[in-house]
């Protein structure tokens, strides 16, 4: 057995090689915990890198968007994720051997884990969206629903390419037909102009195609922070199949996804109830105080910054992350700690008996 090739219990991220014209790159595959020789096939999920994780190592291609994604919850990602790597010496996933590199690696990793050829799909980021369009663009009936995050067809080394808006959007959807596809930008996007996303979106649409877009304000370019941990995502994608999707009626989307929540209005008279300090084994993480009709938190550094309402009990902050604070109650209905939630974990800090 090839040192690169896997053990049949091996499960998580594995180390893989393909060989391609005589060229051998080295990448990664994903198989989830659950999956053995006797599961049956899985799903299977192509995923194509941003242009920060090139390399010849096989392994960064695993650090930033989906890879990071799965790490934080496997259990929403039951698919075999194959992530191949463009080496320095080639610059985009747009290039026809780097395109032909992908699904030679796609295709051993269908063949040697079990991977259903009807349910296949295809996602990438940055440089990895221009990837994803110009795979589907040449094999519209190989993949059954396809994510693009932060892309475009308007290549940066091809800026003349901005002379044909009026056409290459038009040209693309044809191609990509009735596949399913989800597309997710920044408005603030200062490195993938967010027109790129809007002019597809329009063209898949007019050609009667299948396509979802949401628009995230404020953000710039690493939405797929937003776009990866949205849990609707891989439920989407395993919504479709190859055997289904023909049968789909044309459908289009567009969602404007805000900064964050409209703040919710809260009498501030509850306010009272949670100030005070919160602390994790006798270390106070947060202190809670009001100005006027605003709550405030400053952490255990001495940092300040107001929070916002979500509902009576539930709080974020104006900075668009998807941290909440949610005051819990006991059976008297005093307050007695926060939760804190994020994407990736959760604390609780128990409110200090002295400042109830």
């Amino acid at each position: 057995m090839p040192a690169f090739a896997a053990r049949h219990n091996d499960t998580g991220f594995l180390n893989r090689r393909v060989t391609v014209n005589g060229n051998t790159y080295r990448y990664q595959v994903y198989l989830p915990e659950n999956w053995n020789d006797h599961s049956g096939k899985w799903p299977v999920l192509l995923f194509l890198h941003g242009s920060g994780e090139r390399g010849s190592e096989g392994m960064d291609e695993t650090q930033i968007g989906l890879p990071q994604a799965i790490r934080l919850h496997p259990d929403r990602w039951p698919f075999i994720v194959v992530m191949p790597q463009v080496p320095f010496s080639h610059h985009y996933w747009t290039d026809p051997d780097m395109m032909q590199m992908a699904l030679a690696a796609l295709d051993q990793d269908t063949k040697e884990f079990h991977g259903d050829r009807d349910r296949t799909y295809l996602t990438g980021l940055s440089l990895g969206g221009y990837g994803v369009y110009e795979l589907a663009r040449f094999n519209p009936h190989r993949f059954a629903a396809i994510a693009v995050v932060s892309g475009g067809v308007f290549w940066s080394y091809r800026p003349e390419r901005w002379h044909e808006s009026a056409i290459l959007p038009g040209e693309y959807a044809r191609a990509i037909g009735r596949t399913p596809i989800w597309i997710f930008h920044g408005s603030n996007d200062n490195v993938v102009p967010v027109r790129e996303a809007q002019l597809m979106y329009d063209a898949l649409k007019s050609s009667g195609g299948i396509v979802r877009y949401w628009e995230y304000s404020g953000w710039r370019h690493n939405v797929w922070d937003k776009a990866y941990a949205n849990p609707d995502l891989p439920k989407w994608l395993l919504s479709h199949s190859l055997k289904d999707d023909p049968k789909l009626p044309s459908s289009a989307e567009e969602i404007d996804v805000p900064f964050h929540p409209v703040p919710a209005k809260i009498n501030p008279d509850i306010y009272d109830a949670y100030l005070g300090e919160y602390e994790d084994q006798g270390t106070v993480q947060a202190t809670i105080y009001r100005k006027g009709d605003r709550l405030y938190e400053k952490n255990r550094v001495g940092d300040s910054i107001e929070i916002l309402p979500e509902s009576a009990t539930s709080f974020f902050y104006p900075t668009g992350s998807v941290t909440r604070l949610i005051f819990e109650k006991d059976g008297d209905g005093a307050v007695r700690g926060i939760r804190y939630r994020d994407d990736r974990h959760e604390e609780y800090w128990e409110k200090r008996r002295e400042s109830r």
